[in-house]
């Protein structure tokens, strides 16, 4: 196998200068987020115990670009510009008739792409005069994103991390330690929330939903404390934009423009961070693609779930929001892609997802897995269990080109390592790694507790 690697690089002057904004673009208005104790249209103030106003601001903005502060370009380029290669190596093990090229956001100091995120946040939660930041992390990528983050602005940082990613992961939890921030595996005795849950289910390996709501529940009641999310909600996944219009100049130096465009969604912002640059274009008419999220099959939302009006979290106390759900009562399997574990998506996402724009597919976990596997032995990176999925469908993708005689060009997210998730390939290398398809009576059951709005 040849030893050749493309790799397309920009200079610090490109780094974008201001996020894009998909609410100016949508093909329809996004129903508004609901106060979750009135049940009526949440207003600015509504969120004020858990953001700072500028990121309540952003949040509901329809402006199409928003200017990032020069703190915040001074910190991204630590890292930023990230690279875009193109994957000969795996071309020609698939003896591929397409293209294939990845961004790769591996090389920020947390790993993976969630400090695009994380740095904006802690700076308007510090130029608001927060000085205690609470979150929540699954697998471990989005908390170390914001320890990291809090370190840089010296804010206290205190991490609910889902119970099973917890016990899987402790070079993850080191890590955000590492940086000064305080973790506990949720649900924890910390909350009354998380201690309702223990109450109920000691034995529960947690979820998103429900250290969510420990995050939200700590940060609520301090006056000193605010929130911060690393997905679903608009601001987050602006800020993520960052990456596909970085994937558009490095394109364009390739001398390409793809065709499919694929990541992998668990709450949403590693798609839309690559995708929605590009689904402006689409929808602005100037250009056509194709988007297909990957998401896991034992936490379908997408694919599965239902569009309706739904709560963030499974302790009932964030925003209620319409997106595809499983219910927040939801709590998935324990499967090692902890980062896609949840019960919803974007509000965003959801919405380009019921209008036809994007597509969706869900991937079960050791073909995820098998596809990790031939990409670290082709491309010699090895990814975290979250984009493998993006990796499997991208094969998936160069098959169905083969049966069809077509030679597409496809850009995929490659939005983390996996130098975290030993314990899981472990697993994976020893033949333990289980398959969970999630039965349609479960599905029905957590549906159930969707709120009638």
């Amino acid at each position: 196998m040849a030893l050749q690697q493309t790799k397309f690089t920009l200079t610090e002057d490109r780094i974008p200068r201001a996020w894009y904004n998909i609410n100016a673009d949508l093909p329809a208005p996004l129903a508004p987020p609901l106060n979750p104790v009135t049940k009526e249209p949440a207003r600015p103030e509504d969120f004020a115990p858990l953001f700072p106003m500028a990121l309540v601001g952003q949040e509901m903005s329809t402006e199409r670009e928003i200017e990032i502060p020069e703190p915040v370009l001074q910190a991204y380029t630590m890292y930023r510009p990230s690279p875009l290669f193109r994957a000969h190596r795996l071309e020609a093990a698939l003896d591929s008739p397409a293209k294939i090229f990845y961004k790769y956001e591996g090389g920020s100091p947390a790993g993976s792409h969630k400090p695009n995120t994380a740095i904006p946040q802690a700076y308007f939660n510090k130029q608001e005069g927060v000085t205690r930041l609470t979150t929540e992390t699954g697998a471990g990528q989005w908390g170390t994103a914001l320890a990291m983050a809090g370190a840089m602005f010296g804010l206290e940082v205190m991490i609910y991390q889902v119970r099973a990613s917890y016990d899987a992961k402790p070079g993850r939890r080191n890590h955000m330690k590492m940086y000064g921030a305080n973790v506990v595996a949720s649900p924890s005795n910390l909350t009354a929330y998380g201690r309702a849950v223990l109450a109920e289910t000691p034995d529960t390996p947690g979820s998103l939903g429900i250290a969510i709501s420990e995050g939200v529940e700590d940060a609520a009641t301090r006056d000193d404390t605010r929130y911060c999310l690393g997905s679903v909600l608009n601001h987050v996944l602006m800020h993520q934009t960052v990456i596909g219009q970085e994937a558009m100049q490095q394109m364009e130096l390739a001398g390409e423009d793809p065709d499919i465009i694929v990541a992998c969604a668990g709450g949403g912002s590693n798609f839309a961070g690559l995708a929605f640059p590009f689904i402006g274009r689409k929808l602005r008419g100037e250009a056509d693609y194709r988007f297909i999220a990957a998401e896991p099959s034992a936490a379908p939302s997408l694919t599965r779930g239902v569009y309706a009006y739904d709560y963030g979290d499974t302790g009932k106390m964030a925003p209620i929001v319409k997106m595809h759900t499983l219910g927040h009562d939801f709590v998935p399997d324990p499967i090692h892609a902890g980062g896609l574990r949840y019960h919803g998506m974007s509000p965003q996402v959801s919405l380009l997802k019921e209008h036809g724009v994007i597509e969706a597919v869900a991937v079960p976990q050791s073909k995820t897995f098998d596809a990790a596997r031939t990409f670290t032995r082709t491309e010699l990176a090895l990814p975290a269990p979250e984009p493998a999925h993006a990796i499997a469908v991208v094969m998936d993708e160069v098959e169905k080109a083969r049966q069809a005689g077509t030679s597409p060009t496809i850009l995929f997210n490659m939005c983390g390592h996996g130098h975290f998730d030993a314990s899981s390939y472990t697993r994976y290398l020893e033949g333990e790694l289980e398959d969970f398809e999630l039965p349609e009576e479960r599905i029905e059951h957590a549906l159930e507790t969707v709120p009638s709005v």
